[in-house]
């Protein structure tokens, strides 16, 4: 099983990013798949996740309405779409398998400062 996170970078506060997971080594099209990043000093949060096949998606209350998740079944790759980023965003984010982070592949940092 493969998990790449990329996308990630530096941004102002209100800046946008937009978060590629290439993934490998297991059905894509059959599983649930989840965001989820950790802050410095701080325990792995959840930040999303979504189905199968993209129809139900939900979002931690902090990033709601700001964080859109996808995926492209015929790519095996899951995205993750941030807009009007804070700096509280700052953290390492990982696409994972299951809704607790264990099965993760590499991160990609996210940094928001001005």
């Amino acid at each position: 099983v493969q998990l790449q996170a990329s996308g990630g970078g530096l941004v102002q506060p209100g800046g946008s990013l937009r978060l590629s997971c290439a993934t490998s080594g297991f059905t894509f099209s059959s599983s649930w798949m989840y965001w989820v990043r950790q802050a410095p000093g701080k325990e792995l949060e959840s930040v999303s996740f979504v189905n199968s096949d993209g129809r139900i998606s939900n979002y931690a209350e902090s990033v709601k309405g700001r964080f859109t998740i996808s995926r492209d079944n015929a790519k095996n790759t899951l995205y993750l779409q941030m807009n009007s980023l804070k700096p509280e965003d700052t953290a390492l984010y990982y696409c994972a398998k299951d809704p607790r982070g264990l099965l993760r592949g590499q991160g990609t940092q996210v940094t928001v400062s001005s």
